[in-house]
């Protein structure tokens, strides 16, 4: 009788729970829409050493919630006072400086926006900017950098959940055609 009792109570708290949402694919990118904010790495991709200007010292790790620990993006190896570019064509809807930190938000088509810090920002919110086009140059400082200085460089999009005005974090080096791939089960 009591094992009858808990499967009842385990199968109406199956049947009661909300619906998980099935995660959103990733942003369909057009080839060449989007390059390396880095001009070191223009010639096609990232040098394969992690220590080498360009190369990704930092995986993105998403959050397993919204306000989750993670790393919210991909860390490139730099140098102090290297240019950093604009990985695509948008607006600049930020440009300041966020807790000691020099940050560019961009904003591109379908609501996807990419973040670059910490720069000694160049450019104005409302710049209109074309891939390619210089943002700031790279500070040193980035927590965690193994090497003189680093590019946190974020994607994001707004989430497919609804809710108004949250967001969801992606993996900038989808991009360019990178990051991981995840496979997914095809039955909830």
């Amino acid at each position: 009788m009591k094992r009858c009792l808990l499967a009842a109570l385990a199968l109406a708290l199956v049947l009661t729970a909300p619906a998980r949402a099935a995660p959103a694919p990733p942003p369909v990118v057009p080839v060449g829409a989007f390059g390396w904010p880095v001009p070191w790495t223009a010639g096609g991709g990232a040098p394969a050493t992690s220590g080498a200007p360009g190369a990704v010292t930092r995986l993105f790790d998403p959050p397993p919630h919204y306000y989750g620990r993670g790393h919210r993006g991909a860390d490139l190896a730099g140098r102090p006072g290297t240019p950093v570019v604009a990985a695509g064509d948008g607006v600049v809807v930020f440009a300041g400086r966020v807790a000691g930190h020099g940050v560019v938000s961009v904003e591109h088509a379908d609501g996807l926006r990419t973040t670059y810090e910490p720069v000694a920002v160049t450019v104005a919110p409302g710049a209109r900017v074309r891939r390619g086009d210089a943002l700031g140059v790279l500070e040193p400082g980035h927590r965690g950098c193994p090497v003189a200085a680093c590019l946190h460089w974020g994607l994001r999009r707004p989430s497919p959940d609804g809710a108004a005005g949250a967001f969801e974090y992606l993996d900038p080096l989808l991009l360019l055609g990178l990051g991981r791939v995840r496979l997914l089960p095809t039955d909830p």
